[in-house]
């Protein structure tokens, strides 16, 4: 599909230009913007299916993660709310098709990851279970409803999507008991790539949170409840109730929704809280609920880091702050300095590589500007003269970096830029209500 008005991004790029001062940052900003809807956007068979960047396949993540810097600018803007309820359209109906995949083909012509062991279908790609996975989807058919008014998007089938992402997340919330979920892959080529025990994941304890297979960098969790993406559910449950009670007149949807975010609550902080010597009260990444827990962080969203961005906690909560800290030092096993940059890597990526990603997180959920203009900054400072940005780099060698056309990192530099600039989501919501 193509998007011919896009006097949006002339506007937004001369307003860039004038706050701040950099030619570099808003020719920067113009193509990341425009390479989204130049390489990205194809019809699906149920709405507009987005391709990831350079793997052929539409992650429910990604794809919401994509539509967001244009959420600012579809209210006065049919052609981009046309897309974006397309593509709202095609991920509700990708959860119908299979709640516990997260990324799908354009058509069921069997490509992807076929040979795994777990139930695929011909229009999967990937069947590894992620929480955020549900969660992204419901997001941003919140948002689009909030910013545009428009409510055409909760159809039969969103009705559909939302019933099985709570079923599902009930069934996760007794996993060993109650979940058909498997997940091997033969012969992997890291031992995050499968889960073991058989396909099950190692055994967990019922807290009330729901289960996860995988963290949303596509590796496999150590232990099973990923205390991001069950922040994120929480939010995400909050959304559905008001959908339900609002929109759709759904009262038994608004008590399911409200019940689970209440039982996901107890969990987190009965199950998630960690007393750390030198930080204090933290939010561990993972836990069992039996006394086992990650101290870490990933680059990817989801994280604990972008808990403000999720609306899940205030950026100046004391605990928050505490864990803010940890992330960003050297305690943090994925947090790496380098000669040209510093910030949040993964083990998805080679070791000491830092994601661009991570970065515009610390930016958007920075209360200082100027520490915001320093993510902004090295962002363009190290995107090895692409004017995009990259999965990772190595910060004492930029020109060594992974996936150079990944759109999700695209997205998330226009947001913390067009955040800088004034033009934040939150507050555009805000200034609605």
């Amino acid at each position: 599909m193509n998007i011919e008005n896009r006097e949006f991004i002339q506007q937004c790029c001369e307003q860039v230009r004038q706050q701040m001062g950099s030619n570099t940052i808003a020719a920067t900003l113009r193509h990341a913007l425009t390479n989204t809807l130049d390489t990205t956007l194809q019809r699906g068979d149920r709405g507009v299916f987005v391709i990831t960047g350079d793997i052929p396949a539409m992650w429910l993540r990604d794809s919401a993660c994509q539509m967001r810097p244009y959420l600012l600018f579809c209210q006065q803007h049919p052609e981009l709310q046309a897309m974006i309820a397309g593509v709202i359209q095609q991920q509700m109906h990708f959860i119908t098709l299979d709640p516990y995949a997260n990324a799908f083909n354009r058509y069921p012509d069997s490509t992807g990851h076929q040979s795994d062991l777990t139930h695929m279908q011909p229009q999967i790609w990937e069947r590894k279970y992620e929480v955020d996975s549900l969660c992204y989807p419901l997001q941003l058919a919140w948002l689009f409803w909030k910013i545009t008014g428009i409510t055409s998007h909760f159809t039969d089938t969103f009705t559909r999507a939302c019933s099985l992402v709570l079923n599902q997340w009930e069934i996760e919330q007794h996993h060993h008991s109650r979940s058909p979920y498997r997940f091997e892959r033969p012969h992997p080529p890291a031992p995050t790539d499968t889960l073991g025990y058989e396909g099950k994941g190692a055994p967990v304890s019922y807290t009330g949170m729901t289960w996860s297979g995988f963290r949303p960098s596509d590796d496999a969790c150590d232990w099973g409840y990923l205390v991001p993406a069950n922040f994120f559910a929480s939010v995400v449950l909050g959304y559905l109730a008001e959908i339900a009670r609002e929109v759709l007149n759904n009262r038994r949807l608004e008590r399911r929704a409200t019940a689970l975010k209440s039982a996901i609550e107890e969990g987190i902080e009965k199950h998630a809280v960690v007393r750390h010597p030198d930080y204090g009260e933290i939010y561990c990444y993972e836990t069992d609920g039996a006394g086992h827990y990650l101290l870490m962080d990933d680059a990817n969203v989801p994280s604990l880091l972008s808990l403000p961005l999720l609306g899940a906690i205030a950026n100046d909560h004391p605990r928050y702050l505490n864990t803010r800290r940890f992330i960003l030092s050297g305690d943090n096993p994925y947090f790496h300095r380098g000669r040209f940059a510093q910030g949040v890597g993964s083990p998805h990526t080679p070791s000491g590589f830092i994601w661009p990603i991570a970065l515009a997180v610390q930016g958007l959920t920075a209360r200082d500007p100027a520490e915001k203009l320093a993510m902004i900054q090295m962002m363009t400072a190290t995107d090895a003269g692409s004017g995009l940005m990259h999965e990772s780099f190595d910060p004492d060698n930029p020109a060594r970096f992974t996936r150079p056309w990944f759109s999700w990192a695209n997205a998330m530099f226009c947001e913390l830029v067009l955040d800088y600039c004034g033009l934040s989501i939150s507050k555009l919501i805000a200034n609605k209500e």
